[in-house]
């Protein structure tokens, strides 16, 4: 029997009010690769990870994560969940070990399987040696890294990062996009939200998001033909006009 995406949505749409935030979304991350879904702010790159992960509930359409139906089994669905959000979600007063064995606790992982668990994922994100710093006093790469952790402590199916470079210098960018994409290697499947066009690789399964919609959908150096990435993102969405 054929494995079921990590993630899957069908004719998923959402409004607040009177605005139309989505129409009639479909993407697909299959197991094991890193799909960007790529959209310049506001175009409702947030908004679908907030109905993936039940920040709001989707009304119409479904979503399926590794399987599990979000409305119908909410909590299997989760479960299968890593997310590392735009906004930072770490307690800058604890120390790295203290945020995972917390996070840890909060998915019902016991201790000693929860320590088993952090010193993997610390190895995961090179880490190892920062266990006993306080957020605080990391870099904004190593804080990024320690988020991208403790999304891994549940051991997880698909992993969403939402803007995930945003605020880091160049180097941290490249070295967080990196290890993220290393992680396909080890299982981990990736849905990677941005609004930065050399993000994206020649090789990556793309969903151009504009005004809620999905304007195309294919691998990278297919879209891009002749012309780059960067002209066709432009044509797209109407920037040039």
């Amino acid at each position: 029997m054929e494995e079921s995406p990590a993630l899957e949505i069908t004719g998923v749409s959402h409004a607040f009010g009177k605005v139309v935030a989505l129409r009639d979304v479909d993407l697909v991350v299959p197991r094991g690769r890193f799909v960007a879904l790529l959209g310049v702010n506001g175009a409702g790159k947030t908004t679908l990870f907030s109905l993936i992960t039940r920040l709001y509930d989707n009304t119409s359409g479904v979503i399926r994560v590794a399987g599990h139906d979000l409305r119908r089994v909410p909590g299997k669905a989760l479960a299968r969940l890593g997310v590392v959000f735009q906004t930072r979600a770490l307690d800058s007063d604890l120390t790295v070990m203290q945020n995972l064995a917390y996070h840890a606790a909060l998915h019902g992982i016991g201790r000693a399987m929860a320590h088993t668990l952090i010193a993997e994922v610390l190895v995961q994100v090179d880490l190892a040696d920062r266990a006993g710093m306080k957020v605080a006093a990391l870099s904004g790469g190593q804080q990024r890294r320690a988020e991208i952790a403790r999304a891994l402590i549940n051991r997880p199916d698909l992993l969403l990062l939402d803007e995930a470079t945003t605020g880091l210098d160049v180097r941290s960018r490249r070295e967080v996009l990196a290890l993220v994409r290393g992680l396909t290697g080890n299982g981990v499947s990736v849905l990677w939200a941005t609004h930065i066009l050399d993000e994206i690789g020649a090789e990556d399964d793309v969903y151009i998001l504009h005004q809620g919609a999905v304007l195309a959908h294919g691998i990278a150096r297919d879209m891009a033909g002749s012309e780059g990435l960067t002209r066709a993102f432009l044509t797209l969405t109407g920037a040039e006009a």
